[in-house]
């Protein structure tokens, strides 16, 4: 068995290998963050005797070891990363000296991967990476979305207020179509293709209700002026990009998700966005002890205040990844309609005096478990599921 530890910096790599009975292989290899340098470790770890498991092992340094990361499991060899705080307690417990080099960090990183048992990065590590990436990506569009949604609807305020309560939903496919080829109350009110605009609507939009539009258009107390046709129709390209761009990132996020096809995914309710952004937020479900710490990591338990004898459970602590929080209550929220087990749960701290918001929040945590016991098992979802 071969022992692989790698201090990871920004610009070079430092490693340092020996074998299980401590017989040092190579002890100042330093190569390039390049793809020249990764082939000069490649070389080195096709060298060794494969008839011998490597285990590699370096800590967790955030962007600047995930292109090793990518090239490892590209290449078809396990890592295991590692807390720094624990790799930093290890080796003050090796030596009181305080000298610190990036080989003598690599020598120690190899030490540490001996003593601990080797749990390697999942397979699937790189789906994971990119979901979380373009998951993200994807939350912060919706949220420019949002933004200009808001200013169009400032903007109708003053061009045309009563053009909203015309319309179930004031920014649907039809609404929009409307705006954008129109504008203003002075040109909708002398439009004429009421055949487009029923064909948008899908026949949804009546003749009388095209003619109400034009009649209320004559007569809106809302004020035209140049410098707000001018805003209103950049508000409506911009919005019409970010949503053309959020429709990109969906194709590409619902690619990934069905080939990897996660447990999570069987649970009716979650979507292919929902369940890409909760697995890519938890990462490798083994790394948790139990259901309870993977509800601690999204941060959705209760904050706990003890004085003396009295104990007294707070609000929702709210620490970890607010994205995967988001995801997890609005999953939630369609849960609950669709699988009996989260329905009947819910009502159940309904009928315990708990709000609505609050017994969601319950319903997210049991959904949290139940992904638990579902990703840890590699088993898909059943009603009666315990």
């Amino acid at each position: 068995m071969y022992f692989v530890g790698i201090d990871v910096s920004k610009y070079k790599h430092d490693c340092f290998i020996c074998s299980e009975t401590g017989e040092v292989i190579e002890e100042n290899l330093s190569f390039q963050n390049t793809n020249e340098g990764f082939t000069q470790l490649l070389n080195l770890l096709n060298s060794l005797n494969n008839n011998h498991e490597i285990r590699i092992g370096f800590e967790a340094t955030g962007h600047y070891g995930m292109n090793l990361k990518l090239f490892l499991e590209k290449n078809n060899y396990s890592f295991m990363e590692f807390n720094p705080a624990l790799v930093k307690q290890f080796i003050k417990g090796q030596t009181l000296r305080r000298t610190k080099t990036d080989k003598k960090d690599a020598f120690q990183i190899t030490k540490y991967l001996m003593s601990v048992d080797y749990k390697p990065h999942p397979k699937q590590f790189y789906h994971k990476f990119s979901l979380k990436s373009l998951s993200r990506k994807r939350d912060k569009l919706v949220t420019q979305r949002s933004y200009y949604l808001n200013q169009i609807t400032n903007i109708l305020d003053l061009i045309f207020p009563e053009f909203k309560p015309l319309f179930d939903n004031e920014f649907s496919i039809t609404s929009l179509y409307i705006l954008s080829k129109y504008k203003t109350p002075d040109k909708i009110k002398n439009m004429k293709d009421f055949d487009s605009i029923n064909r948008i609507s899908r026949g949804k939009f009546s003749y009388a209700k095209f003619l109400k539009i034009k009649e209320i258009a004559k007569n809106t107390i809302g004020q035209s002026d140049d410098y707000l046709e001018f805003d209103l129709k950049n508000m409506l390209k911009l919005y019409d990009n970010i949503n053309s761009i959020i429709k990109q990132y969906d194709d590409k996020i619902e690619a990934i998700i069905k080939e990897l096809n996660p447990p999570t995914l069987s649970i009716k309710g979650i979507g292919p966005i929902s369940c890409a952004a909760i697995i890519s937020e938890f990462g490798d479900v083994a790394r948790f002890k139990s259901a309870d710490a993977m509800v601690a990591f999204a941060g959705i338990e209760p904050s706990v205040s003890e004085s003396g004898t009295e104990q007294h459970d707070g609000k929702m602590v709210k620490h970890g990844s607010s994205h995967l929080r988001y995801h997890l209550l609005n999953a939630a929220d369609y849960v609950f309609l669709h699988e009996s087990i989260f329905t009947e749960f819910y009502y159940k701290k309904r009928n315990e005096g708990k709000t609505h918001r609050v017994a969601l929040s319950h319903v997210a945590k049991k959904l949290v478990r139940i992904i638990y016991k579902l990703e840890s098992e590699n088993i898909t979802f059943k009603s009666d599921i315990k």
